[in-house]
C-alpha cells in the first residue's frame, strides 16, 4: 500500500509553520528595529496588531467557503501565496514611507532609513508607516485565514475519519514549531541583514512551499501515487 497521505500531512504541517512564523515577525522585529525608526509607541502597535485579529477573524468566516469554492489545491495556492506577499510587503513599507514623507523614491533599505530620519514631521512618519504596516497586515490576514480549512479539507480528502484526527493533530503541530522557531531564527536575520530582510526570508518560504504543492497534492483518486490499497484503506 502507498502512503502518500504521510506526505500530505508533512506539507499540511510545513504550511502551519510557516503561517505562523509570518504571523510573528512584526511581534519579533518591531520594538528593537522598526518602532526607533519609525518612532511607534506601544499604542501604535497595539492599533496594527488589535486591527490584524479583526482582518483575521472576518477573514476566517469567508476562508472555508472561498477554499470549496476553488478546491483545496487552488484553494491552498491562493491562501499561501497572498499570505506571503502580505508577507513580503511589510518589507516594503520603510521604502514607501520615504517616498511619501520625504519624496525620496529608493530601492535601498538603508536609503529610506536615513530619508525618513531627516524628516521633523514624526506624526506624519507615524501615520503613514503605520497605515502601511496596517494594509500588509490585512493582506497577511485575508490568506492566512485560509490555511487552516484548506488544511482541514485536504485531511479529510486522504483520511479516514479514524486517522483524521492523528493527521490534524500532526499539521496543527506546526503552529507550535512555528512559534518556537520564531524568536530563535527572526531577531537573528533582522539583526544580521535588516528588519527588512526577516519578512522577505520568512515571507519567500511560503513561495517555496507553493512549488512543492503543485506536484505533491492532487485528489487521491486521481494522484498517480496512490494506490487502490491506499484508496480503500
Amino acid at each position: 500500500m502507498t502512503n502518500h497521505r504521510w506526505t500530505v500531512v508533512l506539507m499540511l504541517f510545513m504550511a502551519t509553520t510557516i503561517n505562523y512564523l509570518d504571523r510573528q515577525v512584526l511581534s519579533l522585529t518591531w520594538a528593537d528595529f522598526i518602532a526607533p525608526e519609525f518612532h511607534w509607541t506601544n499604542s501604535d502597535y497595539g492599533t496594527i496588531t488589535g486591527l490584524f485579529s479583526v482582518f483575521y477573524a472576518i477573514s476566517m468566516l469567508l476562508a472555508g467557503k472561498f477554499v470549496d469554492w476553488m478546491d483545496t489545491k487552488k484553494g491552498f495556492l491562493w491562501a499561501i501565496g497572498i499570505w506571503s506577499f502580505g508577507a513580503i510587503l511589510h518589507a516594503f513599507c520603510g521604502l514607501l514611507t520615504a517616498g511619501i514623507v520625504a519624496g525620496e523614491w529608493t530601492l535601498s533599505f538603508l536609503g529610506a532609513r536615513e530619508a525618513i530620519s531627516s524628516v521633523g514631521n514624526i506624526s506624519l512618519v507615524v501615520s503613514v508607516s503605520v497605515t502601511l504596516f496596517i494594509f500588509a497586515r490585512l493582506i497577511l490576514a485575508i490568506g492566512e485565514a485560509g490555511n487552516f480549512p484548506a488544511a482541514i479539507k485536504t485531511t479529510a480528502e486522504y483520511f479516514p475519519k479514524k486517522d483524521r484526527g492523528y493527521a490534524t493533530g500532526i499539521f496543527n503541530s506546526g503552529a507550535q514549531i512555528g512559534a518556537l522557531l520564531a524568536p530563535l531564527s527572526i531577531p537573528f536575520i533582522a539583526k544580521a541583514w535588516g528588519w527588512e530582510m526577516a519578512f522577505l526570508v520568512i515571507g519567500a518560504l511560503g513561495f517555496v512551499w507553493m512549488g512543492f504543492w503543485i506536484f505533491v497534492y492532487d485528489k487521491p483518486e486521481k494522484h498517480k501515487k496512490v494506490n487502490e490499497a491506499e484508496l480503500a484503506y
